[in-house]
């Protein structure tokens, strides 16, 4: 750890602690409870916006939403007289004057708030509620993502661009802190999606899909112990309103093309919500120079190999779903999803090689010269089912969740490559692969809370998850007649099995009257793993997962946390695969069956300030130690053996299990209402990384990310905003990656009340291409590889919202409660 990094640690620390010490000494804080309910049909409101206004301030200084019981409690308030508002989509909104907190801490109970609908029927009227960018809660932080301009015509992959301490390369390889392993999920479950290919599914969401983007980078008991790094959850916009009602979104441009229909229905206790969402990437051409330096110390000879060439790719993708919803009674509720997805990539390049090799005194023995032509294809298609149920009784907070999951997935891999030789008098060499196969993950939780009075939470809950995991591989070879034959040696099946059964228990406290929350738990976790592969032994194992959350709030508008985690990376099916990739005979990669599970623990200080005027800060540090920390090596060989087959002066890829990772770094974030109209935002990351293993030694890198956010409201409905996003270069294990930048600028405008806008999109729109330098060094090599990657897009996006608010009374002649949405998949968190 550097001198500068435990510097500014340690005063964090210290400002954290004076923090909790002047807070201690200003005397007992109060609180404000109540409930709130509609007017008319008399059912809790929940996710109703409470605020706490300071007499005469225009601003909340706190504030919460609702639960589901409709209730809030918002703790932490000092003496004073206060206002408080209530507001939610399709109400009126409730004031209350003249709360009074006094010096004794009392509880102001406001009692039950009635919330008025706008009208009987609200047609053709779209209502907005405006939340903050970011959220800062007590075990994740969450992004807001509905209003994001600059991403309204891209995908999930330039969403996550903004997150703060999320990181994403030009290839779509995500970080969390600094970590790529990362556990994705999509409303608080798995999908196979993620299995297959990473980068081509966060291509396949539409950004219009997207309605937050949640980071736990210290997971709790509840969820599973799986990515080193943390978890990212992609929550899709859900719907739960009466009567009729949808959207449209398009997009077009020069690179990118999205669209996506939502419709939803709801009829007293059922409601159906449907989706279709497609996108595609046009042809897009990029430039590659590959030169490498290798020394051979069996002979004492040299090689030099450059490799010039151009790359054209296409990517498409569609999503589809449906969501069915049964409220049983008011306190048992089904909700069953499917949904479907599809999505692929081709890739093709032609090649110039040279490859020159000179002896001990540095004379020309060969110089062999030779063309490549390439391509490849991948394509996967997923069908995700769920079935959940929730329970909920009589005291508030108390429910039952059964969910049962399972995910089905079929890919294909293919690739083709011919290399013809100009000199040498060497015959043309070549390969093909076709490599179908398939995964299937099913997943069975019973999760249960139970409340003891109010600062006492016990949960506790047991999963199991079944994966199966299925690979073909055809290869061919090609003959001199220019025919080709199945090669035996590189033909096989890879089966793989896993089961993880699960169970943890967590506890959530209010201490000492409110001053402390504490949520602490335990996981315990049994893996059990087979595969068919000859000489493969994978033993099983169980693990202990212990987590603990510290949180105290100051004044209402200020809050401090630290957390301890302790997570587990279990190899994935693309590590564990030992298909050969021999797309470019020079640059062979390969799984690793005999991998072993990552294990890290993570420490995290923050600090979180709010402001009147709607300003927020927030700073945070992170300490994360990981053992058998998986990674990426290459080694390079004079000649490779590849079942049965030699290749000539080869680096190989593959991933491996290297010693131990420790990484330190901070996050800082701020957004600033520097008026009514301009707002701007920035968040920057900056983290060292140290491998230490017996291989090379001892490796430090640092790195950091800045990005900056500016927009402008202007009459009638018309916004700006313009992004800035620098990635810095980074040491890694066997060289440097390269640093990047891009920029994207954005405009809407709003109209038919708000139903309707029409958007244009520039990325990188004065610098067509992004260059990149990264270095590669091993034993016996070294390599420079520089790529031209075209970034810059025009684009043009719309938007229509459909349908009508009803309040419609049922069989009871209650009234329906109405709130508004977008797309159809529930969120199960």
């Amino acid at each position: 750890m550097s001198q500068y990094m435990r510097t500014a640690i340690y005063l964090l620390l210290v400002f954290s602690l004076f923090s909790l010490r002047l807070n201690a000494q200003t005397g007992t804080k109060g609180k404000i409870s109540g409930k709130v309910i509609d007017a008319v049909s008399k059912q809790p409101v929940d996710y109703a916006t409470v605020s706490v206004f300071k007499q005469g301030a225009t601003s909340p200084f706190n504030g919460m939403s609702t639960d589901v019981k409709g209730t809030f409690n918002i703790e932490n308030i000092p003496a004073g007289d206060y206002t408080i508002t209530v507001d939610f989509l399709g109400y009126k909104k409730s004031t209350i004057d003249h709360v009074v907190i006094t010096d004794a801490g009392n509880t102001a109970q406001v009692g039950t708030i009635s919330l008025q609908p706008v009208s009987n029927q609200l047609q053709g009227v779209t209502i907005t509620a405006k939340v903050p960018i970011i959220e800062n809660r007590i075990d994740k932080m969450v992004y807001n993502a509905a209003n994001d301009l600059t991403a309204q015509n891209g995908a999930a992959i330039d969403v996550l661009k903004k997150v703060p301490q999320v990181t994403v390369d030009l290839d779509g390889n995500v970080e969390l802190q600094g970590q790529s392993n990362v556990r994705f999920l999509i409303n608080g479950k798995p999908s196979s999606i993620f299995g297959a290919s990473l980068a081509d599914a966060l291509q396949a969401i539409p950004a219009s899909q997207i309605k937050s983007i949640e980071v736990i980078t210290s997971p709790g008991a509840k969820y599973d112990a799986a990515g080193t790094g943390g978890i990212i959850n992609i929550i899709l916009k859900d719907s739960k309103v009466q009567g009729i009602n949808g959207s449209v979104n398009a997009s077009g441009g020069t690179r990118f093309q999205n669209g996506s229909f939502n419709f939803n229905a709801r009829k007293g206790n059922f409601g159906l919500n449907a989706f279709f969402s497609g996108n595609a990437q046009l042809k897009t051409t990029g430039t590659n120079r590959n030169e490498r330096n290798s020394s051979n110390p069996n002979d004492s000879t040299t090689s030099h190999l450059v490799q010039d060439g151009s790359n054209t790719s296409t990517r498409s993708g569609y999503q589809s779903g449906i969501s069915l919803n049964w409220s049983i009674t008011p306190k048992d509720e089904l909700t069953g999803t499917v949904g479907f997805n599809h999505f692929g990539n081709h890739n093709y390049g032609f090649t110039d090689q040279q490859s020159e090799k000179f002896n001990a005194d540095g004379d020309l023995i060969s110089n062999l010269l030779s063309t490549r032509n390439s391509d490849s294809r991948f394509k996967t298609n997923a069908t995700d089912v769920s079935l959940s149920y929730k329970k909920t009784f009589k005291n508030e907070g108390q429910e039952l969740d059964v969910l049962y999951t399972t995910s089905y997935g079929k890919n294909t891999f293919s690739y083709f490559n011919e290399q013809d030789y100009i000199t040498g008098g060497y015959q043309n060499s070549g390969s093909r692969s076709n490599n179908p196969g398939n995964d299937r993950e099913t997943n069975i939780s019973i999760d249960y809370t139970h409340p003891f009075g109010k600062t006492l939470t016990l949960e506790g809950g047991a999963k199991a998850v079944i994966e199966n995991l299925k690979n073909v591989v055809n290869t061919d070879t090609l003959l001199a007649d220019g025919s080709y034959v199945n090669n035996a040696d590189q033909t096989y099946a890879f089966n793989y099995k896993r089961q993880i059964y699960a169970s943890y228990f967590s506890v959530s406290a209010s201490l000492f009257k409110n001053f402390l929350d504490v949520k602490g738990g335990l996981r315990n976790e049994y893996t059990k793993t087979s595969t068919d592969f000859s000489g493969v032994t994978i033993p099983s194992y169980n693990i202990l997962a212990p987590s603990l959350v510290f949180s105290h709030k100051i004044g209402g508008t200020q809050s401090v946390k630290l957390s301890y985690s302790y997570r587990i990376e279990r190899p994935n099916y693309g590590d564990l695969n030992p298909f050969y990739n021999i797309a470019d005979p020079n640059n062979i990669s390969t799984g690793n069956p005999n991998l072993k599970p990552e294990k890290g623990q993570q420490f995290e200080l923050s600090y979180n300030k709010s402001f009147d005027g709607g300003a927020n800060f927030s700073v945070g540090s992170f300490y994360r130690h990981n053992t058998a920390d998986i990674q990426q090596f290459t080694t390079r060989y004079d000649t490779l053996d590849v079942n049965g087959r030699d290749y000539s002066n080869v680096l190989l890829t593959t991933r491996a299990n290297i010693g131990t990772q420790s990484s330190v770094g901070g996050n800082l974030f701020a957004s600033v209402p520097v008026t009514k109209k301009l707002s701007l935002r920035t968040n920057m990351f900056f983290v060292n990384r140290t491998n230490n293993n017996p291989i090379i030694g001892s490796v430090s890198g640092f790195t950091y990310r800045i990005n900056l956010n500016a927009s402008y409201q202007f009459p009638h409905d018309l916004a700006v905003e313009g992004f800035l996003n620098y990635n810095a270069s980074q040491r890694n294990l066997q060289g440097v990656r390269p640093s990047f930048m891009f920029y994207n600028l954005a405009l809407r405008k709003q109209f038919m009340n708000k139903k309707a806008s029409l958007g244009l999109v520039a990325a990188n729109p004065f610098t067509h291409y992004i260059n990149q330098r990264s270095t590669t060094t091993g034993d016996g090599f070294d390599q420079v590889n520089i790529r031209r990657f075209p970034l810059q897009s025009f684009g043009i996006s719309f938007s229509y919202k459909f349908g009508k608010l009803e309040f419609s009374k049922n069989k009871d002649g209650e009234k329906d409660r109405e709130e508004g949405g977008g797309a159809p998949v529930p969120a199960d968190r």
